[in-house]
Parts: structure tokens; C-alpha cells; sequence
């Protein structure tokens, strides 16, 4: 059984996508690898979604979906887990934007701003982004207490994209 450090536990919502090797598996091992991490546990995974490529076009499709964690690591604490993850997994940053193993992103925790070298949160980019919002939407329960389930909804309503992204799989975890 894992134990807690003394802060109290948050809810922090991630992206997870992966376009190199394979993808489905890389996904299914950064969630089981970030589960074992001393003070998180993934709580909920969205359905994992083919989507095309954004930005830097010459490159495989990708795999995304969201989860859930709860967490007592801070939110940059918990941004440098995700970024060890990526590189336990073999993440090599060559192409802004370009093919990767996998790829996570801090895009939500409990409804905190901040702003700093390391990080910004929420997520600036996210609303911008089907690949992130459709599972996320999956994901964030009806009763949201942070305000993040009605964000998504509006987002989603004038996005475009979502015609792209194709279900691959209803669920890879849990």
C-alpha cells in the first residue's frame, strides 16, 4: 500500500498521447507506472482516441485520452513525475511538436492558477484542443465541484476538430 505525504490530496487531471512504438501499450505502462508513484493514484481513464497529428504534420497518428489522479504531490512536484515518466518511456524531445513515445500533460488541479517557468496551469492550450477536451469529457463526473465539467462543455461546443478523432478503445485502465 502506498502511503501519503502530509499534504492533502487534490484531484489533478492529465493528457496522456503517444505516436511512436507501441502507442496503446505505452499508455496502458505510463498509467500503471504513475499508479505505483508514492502519493498518487489514477482514479479514472478516459476512452483512448486516434486522432491526427497538430502543428508539425509529418508524422503518425496518435493515440490520446485523459485521466484522473489523486495526488498529495504539488503541482510542479507532480509535473516533474510526468516528465520523468515520459523519459522512463523514452520520450526524446527532437521536433517541437513532432513524433513522440508519449507525451503528458498537467492540464488541471482542482481549479489553481499559477504561472511559472515550470508551469501554468490550467493548461493554456487545452481548450484549443479536441484531442484533449473529448476525454476529458469522459472523465470530469457531473457533479465537479471545480467548475472544470461546465469549462469543458463550453469549450467543446464550438471546437473544431472533433470530427477527426476516431475511438480506438473504451478504456485501458480499471
Amino acid at each position: 500500500m502506498k502511503s501519503l505525504s502530509t499534504s492533502e490530496p487534490s484531484e489533478a487531471y492529465i493528457a496522456l498521447g503517444a505516436n511512436l512504438g507501441d502507442r496503446l501499450g505505452t499508455l496502458r505502462e505510463a498509467l500503471a507506472l504513475l499508479d505505483a508513484e508514492e502519493g498518487l493514484t489514477v482514479l479514472r481513464a478516459s476512452g483512448v482516441y486516434e486522432t491526427e497529428p497538430v502543428g508539425y504534420l509529418d508524422q503518425p497518428r496518435f493515440l490520446n485520452m485523459a485521466a484522473a489522479l489523486r495526488t498529495s504531490l504539488g503541482p510542479e512536484e507532480l509535473l516533474k513525475t510526468l516528465l520523468r515518466t515520459e523519459n522512463r518511456l523514452g520520450r526524446v524531445r527532437q521536433i517541437v511538436n513532432g513524433p513522440r513515445t508519449l507525451d503528458l500533460d498537467l492540464l488541471w488541479m482542482e481549479g489553481r492558477r499559477m504561472n511559472t517557468p515550470l508551469l501554468s496551469l490550467p493548461h493554456p492550450r487545452m481548450w484549443e484542443r479536441a484531442f484533449v477536451m473529448v476525454p476529458l469529457a469522459d472523465i470530469v463526473p457531473e457533479d465537479d465541484s471545480t467548475g472544470l465539467r461546465a469549462l469543458v462543455q463550453g469549450a467543446l461546443q464550438g471546437l473544431d476538430g472533433k470530427d477527426g478523432m476516431e475511438l480506438w478503445t473504451p478504456s485501458v485502465w480499471g
